[in-house]
């Protein structure tokens, strides 16, 4: 079993003592990613990452879009379109944590690989859905699947890059969010206006538009997989597992692709030579480890994070994560619903604000889920070209945040830029209910996501610059597995309060963030 300290050297008396002023292999990882420069390596690495990053938000996204057309054709009520939206998040609630340790135990890469081939499977399945109960499995194992993706995506990316850029590259990654939200709106406004259907197998399989859309967008999660199978692992994991050779080979590969020089010419060419030449040395006395003594070791591993100054950073950051990520699920997830009744039922004048518009639609559609049980035929609310416009318009303005605090994190401090954006967060949902006009609701609710994707971004770079390597995306893990139960919470309650009354859900979502 090995256990990872700082550099470790053995005196004249064969005592063991550590060398203040030598710098840890990671430190010289640092050091050599800083020498390969920026280049082609990390446009390869930022594109994998941000199709992966559309890839698994289209987990999510695509649900809200099928939800208005597809209402009738699996008899949706208020609560099933909730519970809907929510079943990704089941899935990747229940195995974040055990993924997350995994992922520091055994590699990136390998759950990578293996996440997006299954996205993209159950993707497919999900697609091919005839029936209510196998849409919400389909998305129930797709959250699964990209639980498994999505830490590994954030701590691969940044383990690539060296401290000084790295705040940054994390920020700029995030902000892709938002580039996410105008593509799904895109593809959404260009597949869903459609009236495409096929019928296969003798009327056995109906596919209608909203099936074919899942099966086109199920095309993101392929091309991750593809991409990912390229990129090499993580040289900072190798180390963790004292594998310098491998780890060395890595960075010879990024400042080949980066520079264009051969390896030779490398600053750092010699870099870990002894520790090599001390492995192989040793290597005859080593046995392979067991898959019992790797998770021992991974165990052993991650037991600093139990002490208290990372424990108490690892529930204040996942506090505030749970409300936020929340919070931004759930105006994100509930727009294009929200913004298809404004689009259908707006009659906006000097007397009728948002809530008015919502009361009238769930009146409307609890009377007609009675009638379909009457033979009457049910005629979905389809969505028109204003509520496609509407979520690139909220795409776009998401954008803005992310560039201004990719410029002010280093200047203001994380902390300022937390409180300023609850603040404006708090302001802006109170002020939701009260909208009176299609731009005033589109322009509240873009202010809102926008502000609270920057934030979730803000949290992310956080765990990455507080957590070391060998424990990192365990820790993105518990903190995203808290920030997907609040998600999980606020989908399922969302529909609940609406039916109690358009105010309420408004007024508990603004006492959520003042209490954050």
């Amino acid at each position: 079993m090995t256990v990872y300290n700082d550099v470790i050297e053995i005196d004249n008396n064969g005592n063991d003592h550590q060398d203040s002023n030598r710098i840890t292999p990671m430190q010289e990882v640092d050091l050599a990613l800083k020498e390969c420069g920026i280049g082609w390596f990390h446009v390869l690495l930022l594109t994998s990452s941000i199709i992966g990053l559309i890839a698994g938000i289209l987990v999510t996204n695509t649900t809200p879009y099928i939800i208005p057309i597809a209402e009738c054709d699996l008899n949706m009520s208020l609560i099933q379109k909730g519970l809907l939206n929510a079943m990704p998040y089941i899935g990747m609630t229940m195995v974040s944590i055990l993924v997350g340790f995994l992922t520091d135990t055994f590699g990136r890469k390998i759950f990578l690989v293996s996440g997006f081939c299954g996205l993209f499977l159950f993707a497919v399945v999900g697609g091919s859905s005839q029936s209510y109960k196998v849409l919400v499995m389909a998305k129930f194992f797709e959250g699964i699947l990209l639980a498994m993706s999505f830490g590994p995506n954030l701590t691969m990316t940044s383990e690539f890059c060296y401290k000084e850029i790295r705040d940054r590259v994390i920020l700029f990654r995030s902000s892709f969010k938002a580039v996410a939200q105008i593509i799904v709106a895109a593809m959404s406004w260009g597949i869903l206006s459609h009236d495409w259907n096929l019928i296969l197998f003798n009327e056995y399989i109906n596919l209608h538009i909203w099936n074919i859309y899942l099966y086109l967008m199920s095309i993101w999660s392929l091309l991750s997989f593809v991409l990912y199978l390229v990129l090499p692992e993580s040289p900072k994991f190798y180390i963790t597992q004292n594998k310098f050779t491998e780890a060395k080979h890595v960075i010879f590969k990024i400042y080949t692709m980066n520079t264009g020089k051969p390896a030779e010419t490398f600053t750092y060419f010699n870099l870990w030579k002894n520790k090599e030449n001390e492995i192989i040395d040793q290597e005859p006395k080593t046995k392979v480890e067991t898959f019992k003594q790797q998770l021992l070791t991974g165990l052993n591993n991650v037991k600093p994070m139990f002490k208290k100054t990372l424990v108490s950073y690892l529930v204040l950051i996942s506090a505030m994560n749970f409300l936020s990520l929340g919070f931004y699920n759930i105006i994100r997830l509930w727009f294009p619903q929200l913004s298809t009744i404004v689009e259908h039922y707006s009659n906006f004048n000097g007397d009728n604000n948002l809530c008015d518009l919502l009361d009238t639609y769930i009146h409307n559609l609890n009377t007609k889920r009675v009638n379909t049980t009457l033979s009457e035929v049910c005629v979905p609310t389809r969505s028109g070209d204003e509520t496609y416009i509407n979520s690139m318009i909220l795409g776009c303005v998401c954008i803005i945040p992310f560039a201004l605090s990719g410029i002010l994190v280093n200047k203001v401090g994380k902390k300022n830029l937390f409180i300023a954006g609850g603040l404006i967060c708090i302001g802006v949902t109170l002020s939701i209910r009260w909208a009176n006009s299609k731009f005033a609701v589109v322009a509240l609710f873009s202010v809102d996501v926008a502000v609270l994707q920057t934030l979730t971004g803000l949290y992310q770079a956080s765990t990455v610059e507080l957590f070391p390597t060998r424990m990192r995306t365990l820790a993105i893990a518990v903190i995203m597995t808290l920030g997907r139960i609040g998600t999980l919470m606020g989908n399922v309650a969302f529909p609940i309060l609406l039916n109690m009354g358009c105010v309420v859900p408004f007024y508990s979502l603004t006492s959520v963030m003042i209490s954050k």
